[in-house]
């Protein structure tokens, strides 16, 4: 049975997007036009267009972004271009790299994907509070995904903007696991934080608004479970991940410059060392790539890799 999506009172609007670019969360009120995350940097004009065609004369104020993936912010550029005075507030931890644009640190390099340098004008700080649709929204911290993420819930109507920490079936790579870093715990933790919150509504980052947060955290645990007892099964479904991701992006590549795109990647390498290394490189691009395909998310013409 297909559950109808869940109403959001009338200052929200939620952009749905494809998995290459995070939903949107545009909100309007008495504390001007504000965004929350913007998408990745090849659909970065399709989202100005979105906002435009839904404020039309009314100027968009803020942009908030969860955290600095490159699907949750690649937008932030192109509104700041569109919208010059717009005020732009980051997720804490990386503010640095951002005022000095860092792209090693920011995670655009180790993920192989793209980013275009933004301006940020301050951090969204875990304890306090912040003002869209002329409700007072809380802040808290939601690492584990990202160590700098954050969430957003608003108390009286119980929605929560989950971003990557909860999906209605499931959650977004533990990207400091790819690092050597543990942060499994970090995602017991932050889903331990919404079950508190016990939100009536979620916008996630990718996918559908859902009601049922219990049934979707129920789901949660029992793939990080799975993750916990085999950290390979995780490594796996990471580099799957990124590799379709950029598939996402390039929609055709050729077999020789995705191997180019994998050896200059250095979270395939990591993984690859620390998970795989019982294969060579190449052999495990071809597994991975024959995964895509037998599963229906890719297909072959002659040398090209094409997405579906």
């Amino acid at each position: 049975m297909t559950l109808a999506t869940p109403a959001l009172p009338p200052e929200i609007t939620v952009f749905e997007r494809g998995w290459l670019s995070s939903n949107n969360v545009l909100f309007t009120g008495p504390d001007g036009a504000a965004l929350v995350d913007t998408g990745y940097c090849s659909h970065a004009q399709q989202t100005v267009a979105l906002v435009r065609s839904a404020l039309g004369d009314v100027p968009l104020t803020r942009i908030l972004n969860t955290h600095l993936h490159s699907d949750h912010c690649g937008g932030n550029a192109a509104l700041q271009q569109a919208w010059p005075g717009v005020h732009t507030a980051i997720a804490p931890g990386q503010a640095e790299h951002v005022r000095h644009w860092d792209a090693y640190a920011l995670s655009y390099t180790p993920t192989g994907q793209e980013c275009p340098p933004f301006r940020c004008d301050s951090v969204l700080a875990p304890g306090r509070e912040v003002r869209l649709g002329g409700k007072p929204w809380q802040i808290h911290a939601a690492p584990g995904h990202d160590p700098h993420s954050i969430v957003l819930f608003e108390p009286q109507e119980r929605i929560l903007i989950s971003a990557d920490a909860l999906w209605e079936n499931g959650f977004g790579v533990v990207f400091p696991e790819l690092e050597g870093i543990a942060a499994f715990g970090e995602v017991a933790a932050t889903l331990d934080v919404i079950e508190r919150l016990a939100p009536a509504v979620v916008i996630p980052g990718h996918g559908p608004v859902f009601a049922d947060a219990p049934r979707a955290l129920s789901t949660a645990r029992r793939r990080l479970d799975g993750f916990v007892r085999a950290p390979q099964k995780h490594a796996l479904y990471a580099a799957k991940v990124l590799l379709k991701y950029k598939l996402l992006e390039w929609q055709r590549i050729e077999q020789r410059a995705l191997e180019a795109w994998a050896k200059a990647t250095p979270y395939f390498g990591q993984l690859h060392a620390t998970h795989f290394a019982d294969q060579s490189e190449r052999e495990w691009l071809d597994s991975l790539v024959d995964e895509l395909l037998r599963s229906g998310a890719a297909r072959r013409e002659g040398s090209l890799l094409l997405n579906v």
